[in-house]
C-alpha cells in the first residue's frame, strides 16, 4: 500500500460560512481497477472517487460548502446524529439518480434510500457493501443509555476491486471488529466521550489489522498518541489527516 499512495491537495473549499482555511487533503490509492481517491473533508465526512463515481460519506455542511462539491452517485449515512445526517448537505449533493445507503432510523427522515441493517451485504452501484455494527459499550449518557445503541448505527465495508475500505461510523472497539477480514484501509473514530480513546482504537486495529489506519472524527484527541500505541505493529500504517 505504501508504494501505491500519492498525496495530493484539492482546492475545492467553497465560500461562505463553511469556508475552510486550507484545501482538503486527498490520498490516491491504486487498485487493479483504477485509482481510489479519498478526500478528507473533516470530522466524520469523506468524499471518495472510484470508477467515475462520486461517493459522499456522512456529508456535514459545517465542514464544507457542499453546493460547490461534486454531486453524489452514492451517499452512505452511518447514523442519525445531526453531524452525520445533515439534510442541508444532503440537499446539495443528491440528484434524482443518487443512491443513498442508510440505517432504518435514518430512513425515517430521508425517504427513498436503501436501508441496510447490521449484517446485511449487497451490491450498490457495482460496489459490494457490508453493513457492520457500530455502537457503544462503555461510554454512556448520564441516564445510562449508550451514546450509540447497538443496532441503530452502521459501519460500512466497501470493496473496490480487491481493495477493502472500512468506515466505522461512531463506535467503540466492539467484538464484531475482530471478525472483519482483509481490511486494507480503515477509518476509526477517536473522539470522547462519544466513541473511542486512542487505547480503544489501538485495540480495535490490533483485532483486525488493517494495512492502513486513519483515525478520524477525533475532535481534540491527540492522534499522535495512537501512533505511539501502535509502534509495536509495523504491519499497521497509521496516517494522520485533518479529520477533527
Amino acid at each position: 500500500m505504501k508504494a501505491a499512495l500519492i498525496i495530493m491537495i484539492m482546492g475545492i473549499c467553497g465560500a461562505g460560512p463553511a469556508e475552510c482555511a486550507e484545501p482538503f487533503e486527498k490520498d490516491v490509492i491504486k487498485t487493479p481497477a483504477g485509482n481510489l481517491e479519498i478526500t478528507f473533508i473533516g470530522h466524520g465526512s469523506l468524499m471518495v472517487k472510484y470508477g467515475g463515481k462520486i461517493i459522499h460519506v456522512d456529508p456535514f455542511s459545517k465542514l464544507a460548502d457542499y453546493e460547490a462539491l461534486p454531486k453524489a452517485d452514492l451517499v452512505f449515512i452511518t447514523h442519525e446524529h445531526q453531524d452525520h445526517l445533515d439534510l442541508v448537505a444532503l440537499k446539495h449533493v443528491i440528484t434524482a439518480k443518487t443512491m443513498v445507503v442508510l440505517t432504518e432510523k435514518c430512513a425515517e427522515t430521508v425517504p427513498g434510500g436503501i436501508i441496510m441493517r447490521n449484517g446485511d451485504a449487497r451490491d450498490v452501484g457495482g460496489i459490494t457493501v457490508e453493513a457492520v455494527p457500530a455502537y457503544n459499550i462503555m461510554h454512556k449518557r448520564d441516564n445510562g443509555q449508550p451514546y450509540h445503541p447497538k443496532g441503530s448505527g452502521n459501519g460500512y465495508v466497501l470493496t473496490f476491486a480487491n481493495t477493502r475500505l472500512f468506515i466505522a461510523g461512531d463506535t467503540e472497539n466492539i467484538p464484531e471488529m475482530g471478525r472483519l477480514k482483509r481490511i486494507d484501509i480503515a477509518f476509526l473514530p477517536m473522539n470522547l466521550p462519544y466513541t473511542m480513546t486512542p487505547e480503544m482504537v489501538a485495540d480495535a486495529a490490533s483485532s483486525f489489522r488493517p494495512k492502513v489506519l486513519y483515525p478520524y472524527h477525533y475532535g481534540e484527541t491527540d492522534p499522535a498518541r495512537l501512533v505511539t500505541l501502535l509502534k509495536g505493529h509495523p504491519d499497521i500504517e497509521v496516517r494522520i489527516r485533518r479529520m477533527k
